[in-house]
């Protein structure tokens, strides 16, 4: 396919996703299964203008003028993809499955308008309902921070120092572009890309077959580090999912002490099996049912709460979710925090430390939570991460941004990582 016809496809997802409120990787697929004869190089760039539309929705619909999905896509050639309008429609001027050329007044429009010119929202692509809390967090910063969650991510992986050195893995990566991570300290990196380009499906790597590495935003690599699980320890991941941070505590325990990966919601979990072989971890056991931790209430060295949030953190990744978000929904999350907080707390051994994540930005889920939870639980404080990041990356290098001096905020701005919370709170003795 051509530029036109992808342009085309890209088009006819957006409209799918408007029509039938629908998660963007779902239309995706389903225009892949109607368009058979589409090349995996093809999906990939239909793939790469949809989502860039959506990370920019509201900047490309306001200097467009115009919310639909011609419109949007058409201002991704033009502000994502390096076409004027003249050099795009040289492009696409003899391609019958290009999409129906621009009028010349929507041409002029966009040539007039200028988006600082727009309210402050638009600017920054976030819902204007948000606005509030990202100037909470963030202050005069509130914007570019906003604007950075609106870019294209890296591929992020982990070397699994249980079976590769970082250097091994990234020579083994060589063909994909890979370089060591600036921050965490197994990190592997692959750039974003620019246009149609495509990232490398490296889990069809032997060497991802071999364990050598997973795939895990550095962010997400970070805030597992901060954790500081000890070898002989018992650590207990409250709220596992698929067991990416699991992973990362069992490699730096050296395979010593004890993981014990739990999560309420089943089919979140069942990924953590066959990663956990392929890694060649040993020290961890999966639990899906709480009845399985009785013997642990009390007992562990640290827990770990990665709490079901909002993902405002992940926006770059999965923008469609950044214009479904409602305040109803962060209520309904920030109940499931309180929740999560309450009953991991129970697992802590005296002097133990109770962690707090989330990958959001938002502070109604984080410095919010954590404050209200150690008012509420006398026998629990906060203390400050930061000497820990000191520690493990130095203080001279990027340094994450915080609110108040002990909670720690990744964000793509500041740390160019997805976003994400970290707050330690310790267990009186």
């Amino acid at each position: 396919m051509r530029l036109g016809g992808r342009l085309e496809g890209a088009i006819s997802v957006l409209a799918d996703i408007d029509a039938r409120k629908r998660p963007v990787a779902d239309a995706l697929k389903d225009w892949g299964l109607a368009h058979r004869f589409a090349g995996s190089g093809d999906r990939a760039a239909i793939g790469n203008i949809v989502y860039d539309a959506l990370r920019m929705r509201l900047s490309h619909a306001y200097l467009m003028d115009d919310d639909s999905a011609v419109a949007i896509a058409h201002a991704v050639m033009f502000r994502q993809w390096g076409f004027t309008p003249e050099t795009l429609a040289a492009e696409l001027a003899d391609d019958k499955f290009a999409p129906t050329p621009l009028s010349a007044a929507a041409l002029a429009t966009f040539a007039s308008r200028s988006l600082s010119d727009a309210a402050p929202h638009v600017q920054g692509d976030i819902p204007e309902w948000v606005q509030s809390s990202f100037e909470q967090a963030f202050g005069g910063e509130w914007l570019s921070e906003a604007q950075a969650l609106a870019g294209r991510p890296t591929l992020d992986l982990r070397a699994n120092i249980l079976k590769a050195t970082r250097e091994k893995a990234v020579k083994a990566l060589e063909r994909a572009g890979a370089n060591e991570a600036k921050i965490a300290r197994y990190g592997i990196r692959i750039a974003a890309g620019e246009g149609a380009s495509r990232l490398p499906n490296v889990t069809a790597e032997l060497s991802f077959q071999k364990g050598w590495f997973e795939v895990q935003d550095e962010g997400s690599q970070i805030v597992a580090d901060l954790v500081l699980p000890g070898d002989g320890e018992q650590v207990l991941d409250y709220c596992a999912g698929g067991g990416g941070k699991t992973l990362a505590m069992a490699a730096a325990m050296h395979n010593k002490g004890q993981v014990h990966a739990y999560d309420a919601d089943r089919k979140r979990l069942a990924p953590i099996i066959e990663r956990l072989k392929r890694a060649g971890t040993r020290n961890v056991q999966v639990h899906d049912d709480v009845r399985g931790l009785s013997s642990l209430r009390g007992r562990c060295d640290k827990v770990l709460v990665d709490a079901p949030c909002t993902g405002t953190g992940t926006w770059r990744r999965r923008p469609d979710t950044k214009w479904r978000l409602t305040a109803k929904n962060l209520d309904e999350r920030t109940a499931q925090q309180q929740d999560a907080l309450t009953q991991a707390s129970s697992f802590v051994r005296p002097g133990g430390e109770l962690i707090y994540v989330t990958c959001s930005v938002l502070p109604q889920e984080n410095e919010e939570q954590v404050r209200r939870f150690a008012t509420e639980n006398g026998d629990f404080e906060i203390v400050s991460a930061l000497p820990t990041w000191d520690s493990l990356y130095g203080k001279s290098g990027t340094r994450p941004r915080s609110s108040d001096g002990k909670t720690i905020t990744l964000t793509p701005a500041s740390t160019d990582t997805d976003g994400f919370f970290f707050c330690r709170l310790k267990r009186k003795a």
